[in-house]
């Protein structure tokens, strides 16, 4: 692990780190960005939940998923990066840190871009982020020479390439983005694919694995804490506590066996290539537009509990079902299905993806019903894994 105090007046050579290194853990500025990305993330639920609440769920969730995506990727571009990299010098520093000042002016335009379709923001907080991401790029290929080099200078014209598409989006007609959008999403993927071809970065599967499960922590807390608001403000103005306890205690029972769920696994021994950590990188995507998603889906439900929003009942408990069944879905297939063993083993979460959507449709209840169904899943995993610990101990 690099220590806080290693950073020193001189400019360092950026070489690979080891894959192999002993006690690698996130950094104080890997928490730090972690942090201020979910600044981010609160403000695209925000705005989920005002589109979803006056029953524009289409556009609120299309709005929600375009904003994720930009503020994913550029955690996912610095993440990755940095366990590779990061060598903590002044400049990798103050690099990071003007990542960061990115991301938060891209977090101040968010309103702005899901209500008036003004990106203008946004794609600003985006260059700022990006330029800092080919700055670093450039240092390696200065830094190293072959094919590390070559790998280097791929992902600096790659990143550079992306992002002139990006900012061409601000002059095309709003009608027209979301369909240049996929495009663009599909050439960014496409980045990293390209540029290790040649040599792929030697990124560490602890450190990797640390650094997607305090991201998930982070995210289901902003969940707790967006739901909690909601909770308190709907109390002050309606005292309809009999209406909300349900929903509250249902929201805690998902986000606590959300959390569960997902370390129960020690998944970075399953990260021992390229193939397979694009894979589980990748559809972290869906890992985390779904934990996101459930505390704007609970902030929903108390909206409609208390008549403060235009949508049913069962609309309103979709809101936290459909997001609930894609976690434990998207759990399945890239952590618990390496690990388990035996097909009531398998069949677990899946199984509960179904029942969670089942849940939408018990009415008033159907948060709390959800929680419950999460909780059995919790309990059937872990008597499933005692079992057969039990047999081949």
């Amino acid at each position: 692990m690099t220590s806080t105090s290693s950073a020193s007046g001189r400019l360092r050579r950026m070489t690979a780190r080891s894959p192999s290194e002993q006690h690698r853990a996130s950094t104080p500025l890997e928490l730090l960005f972690d942090l201020c990305f979910v600044v981010a993330v609160a403000q695209s639920g925000v705005q989920l939940v005002h589109f979803v609440a006056e029953g524009q769920q289409a556009e609120g969730v299309i709005n929600f998923a375009m904003i994720f995506f930009a503020t994913w990727w550029a955690w996912m571009n610095f993440t990755w990066f940095a366990s590779a990299y990061d060598n903590d010098d002044v400049v990798y520093r103050l690099v990071t840190l003007i990542q960061i000042a990115g991301v938060l002016i891209m977090a101040a335009g968010i309103s702005r871009a899901a209500v008036d379709h003004d990106f203008a923001v946004c794609v600003l907080g985006y260059l700022v982020m990006r330029f800092a991401m080919c700055t670093q790029w450039l240092r390696v290929a200065l830094s190293t020479e072959g094919t590390e080099r070559r790998m280097a200078l791929r992902y600096l014209g790659g990143v550079l390439a992306c992002q002139a598409g990006w900012t061409a989006l601000l002059w095309l007609p709003s009608g027209i983005r979301p369909w240049v959008f996929v495009p663009m999403v599909l050439a960014e993927l496409a980045v990293p694919a390209f540029a290790e071809r040649l040599r792929p970065t030697t990124w560490h599967p602890d450190h990797i694995a640390e650094r997607y499960g305090l991201f998930t922590i982070i995210v289901l807390g902003e969940s707790i804490a967006a739901a909690t608001v909601a909770v308190k403000s709907a109390l002050e103005e309606h005292d309809a506590l009999g209406d909300l306890l349900p929903i509250a205690a249902g929201g805690l029972l998902i986000v606590f066996a959300a959390w569960w769920i997902y370390f129960a696994v020690p998944i970075q021994q399953h990260l021992a290539s390229n193939r397979q950590s694009f894979v589980w990188g990748y559809g972290h995507y869906l890992v985390f537009t779904s934990a996101a998603a459930i505390g704007a889906g609970i902030e929903v439900a108390v909206e409609e509990a208390v008549g403060k929003s235009h949508i049913s009942t069962s609309a309103a408990s979709a809101a936290v079902t459909i997001p609930a069944a894609v976690f434990m879905l998207m759990l399945w297939s890239l952590h618990a299905r390496h690990f388990k063993r035996g097909l009531a083993e398998q069949l677990t979460l899946p199984l509960a993806s179904v029942a969670l959507l089942a849940c939408t449709f018990t009415g008033p209840l159907a948060v709390l019903w959800a929680g419950v169904v999460a909780t059995v899943t919790v309990a059937a995993g872990t008597a499933l894994n005692s079992r057969r610990n039990r047999a081949g101990s």
